[in-house]
C-alpha cells in the first residue's frame, strides 16, 4: 500500500491549473489551425460536421459569407455553455468562435490556395482541424454548438468527445446529400473521421490532467 502512495502522488500533483497567457496561446493557435483547415475544405468545396460543417453547407447553398453563418450558428449554445460549463468556458469559447470567424475572412488576403484536390484537403485539413479542437478542447474551450455539447457529454458521461461528434454529424451530412455532390460528399465524410479520429485518439477522459 505504501508503495501505491508514492505512485499516485506524483500525478495528483502534477495537475494545476492553466495560466491566462496558456489559456490565451492555445485559443490563439487553435482558431488558427481551425481556420486554415476550414480554408482548404472551402477551397475544395467539402464540408465537415458540427457548426462550422453546417455554416459551409449554408455557405455553399447561399453563398452567405462563413464567418456571418458560423456565428449566428452558435448564438443558441451560448446559454447551454454557460448553464452546463460555466461562465470561463463560456467566455473562452465566444472568443474563439469570433477568432475563426475573422480568420477565416482574412485568410484568403494572407495565404492565395489557387487549387486544391478534395482529398488532401480532406486529409490535411482533417488532420488541422482536429489538432487545432484538441489544443482547445485541452483548454476547455470549443468552437461550436455541436463540440459544446460533446465535451460537455465527457465531462459529465465519460463519452469520448470524438465519438460523440461523429454522430451528431450524421444528420449534418444528411441534409448535405441535398447541397453537395456525391464524390464531394464522400470526401468530406473522409476529412470528418480524420478530424474525429484525431480527437477520439488524444482526447481522452483523465489523460491530459491540465485545468483552465
Amino acid at each position: 500500500m505504501a508503495r501505491m502512495s508514492q505512485t499516485t502522488a506524483p500525478l495528483a500533483s502534477s495537475t494545476e491549473r492553466h495560466r491566462l497567457y496558456e489559456d490565451a496561446l492555445a485559443i490563439l493557435l487553435g482558431t488558427l489551425m481551425v481556420s486554415v483547415g476550414i480554408a482548404l475544405f472551402s477551397k475544395a468545396m467539402i464540408m465537415t460536421g458540427g457548426a462550422a460543417g453546417l455554416a459551409l453547407l449554408l455557405q455553399y447553398a447561399t453563398g452567405l459569407e462563413f464567418g456571418l453563418l458560423f456565428s449566428l450558428i452558435n448564438l443558441p449554445f451560448y446559454w447551454l455553455a454557460f448553464r452546463r460549463m460555466g461562465l470561463r468556458f463560456t467566455l473562452r469559447t465566444f472568443v474563439a468562435v469570433g477568432v475563426v470567424s475573422l480568420l477565416v475572412q482574412a485568410t484568403p488576403l494572407w495565404l492565395d490556395i489557387a487549387s486544391v484536390q478534395p482529398i488532401y484537403a480532406a486529409l490535411a485539413g482533417g488532420s488541422i482541424m482536429g489538432l487545432g479542437l484538441l489544443a482547445l478542447a485541452r483548454h476547455r474551450t470549443a468552437i461550436g454548438g455541436v463540440n459544446i455539447l460533446a465535451l460537455y457529454l465527457q465531462e459529465k458521461r465519460g463519452w469520448r468527445a470524438g465519438w460523440t461528434q461523429l454522430a451528431i454529424d450524421a444528420g449534418i451530412f444528411a441534409a448535405a446529400v441535398f447541397v453537395l455532390p456525391l464524390d464531394r460528399l464522400a470526401v468530406s465524410l473522409l476529412g470528418t473521421l480524420v478530424l474525429n479520429a484525431v480527437l477520439g485518439m488524444n482526447h481522452k477522459p483523465g489523460r491530459y490532467m491540465g485545468i483552465s
